[in-house]
């Protein structure tokens, strides 16, 4: 399902999570976010639901695309025996909490880009987190004049919406698209995290991603935005060599947030995973807990006859830090 890359190592091929109804899910991406469906799966248990910590489940991924970059939806068709049914995403979940995942889609007009959702907003059919549109102000130099927008799709996923002025954002977000949708690609998925210096071992020492930018965010515009009070969130980009990064928010007092549950796991609808193609995965799943990743699920499986599923022959199932879940995938 999920082609062999040529790009650099390392890559993250798609960004995914749990949904209680996967064509729901697509039919609202595809209306009101400008992506196109892509392929459908049924995965008849195996060494995948094995992967993903549900042994002898059946399982629906279906991938949508947007620009260059795929988001990845998994319903749960059959749990395994013996396993609980899946938990939807808490209702008072806050950006600061430590279970908090978005993806953040790049826009060439951010006003035209969020029209139907904040339509749905106000209807009352979408939960919006940002209070209207912000624009990121000039004293704040490194994100200064970025515009963004926060809100959930009908599951309670968190999204973001956001326009980089000229100076700002990756080449490839100011080149002039043949389609006149403003909807562009996915630059990166945001994850909270309680110490940055932690995670950037675990994302770049550990990983091979590279450190990006790294600024302190607060203001009544950064309350706009992620609906918040007193917001103090320091911000880290990690990149691959390509295409989407891994963006670290640490909420700083009085926002500083909740643990994930412990027991979270592929069938809860809080959950995540970025597909990370690596060149190195035996050295990743043998260093990983010294930089405080957890290897997951008995560590690097054999994928066997669904290999194809993932375009590799091996992967691993690993947390970070703070549980965030990525598929590290290896030959």
């Amino acid at each position: 399902m999920d082609s062999l890359s040529a790009r650099p190592s390392p890559h993250i091929s798609c960004v995914g999570f749990t949904t209680a109804n996967a064509e729901a899910a697509a039919d609202f991406f595809t209306g009101t976010l400008g992506f196109s469906r892509g392929q459908s799966l049924v995965v008849e248990a195996g060494p995948y639901a094995e992967l993903i910590g549900l042994p002898g489940s059946r399982l629906k991924l279906l991938q949508l695309h947007i620009g260059a970059e795929t988001l990845e939806l998994t319903e749960v068709l059959n749990l395994g025996s013996g396993l609980r049914p899946g938990r939807p995403i808490p209702a008072d979940s806050r950006s600061s909490d430590l279970w908090f995942q978005h993806i953040c889609i790049v826009v060439s007009d951010l006003e035209a880009a969020s029209a139907k959702a904040r339509q749905a907003i106000a209807e009352g059919s979408l939960v919006g987190v940002s209070t209207a549109p912000q624009t990121l102000p000039e004293w704040n130099t490194a994100a200064a004049g970025i515009q963004a927008f926060k809100f959930r799709d009908p599951e309670g996923h968190n999204l973001e919406l956001l326009q980089f002025p000229p100076d700002k954002g990756d080449a490839r977000w100011h080149v002039s698209p043949g389609d006149p949708s403003p909807f562009l690609g996915i630059d990166h998925s945001a994850v909270s995290v309680a110490d940055t210096p932690m995670s950037c071992r675990f994302y770049d020492d550990l990983l091979g991603l590279r450190l990006g930018g790294d600024g302190l965010n607060s203001g009544p515009t950064q309350d706009g935005l992620d609906g918040l009070q007193d917001t103090r969130v320091r911000i880290t980009g990690h990149r691959c060599p390509g295409g989407p990064g891994v963006e670290c928010l640490n909420y700083q007092p009085p926002n500083n947030g909740r643990p994930r549950p412990a027991d979270q796991g592929a069938q809860d609808h809080a959950h995540w995973q970025i597909r990370l193609r690596v060149a190195d995965l035996d050295r990743i799943a043998a260093a990983a807990e010294a930089s405080a990743g957890q290897p997951l699920h008995g560590g690097v499986i054999q994928l066997g006859e669904q290999a194809a599923i993932v375009g590799a022959d091996r992967a691993l199932q690993l947390a970070d830090p703070d549980g965030h879940q990525l598929q590290i995938l290896g030959s």
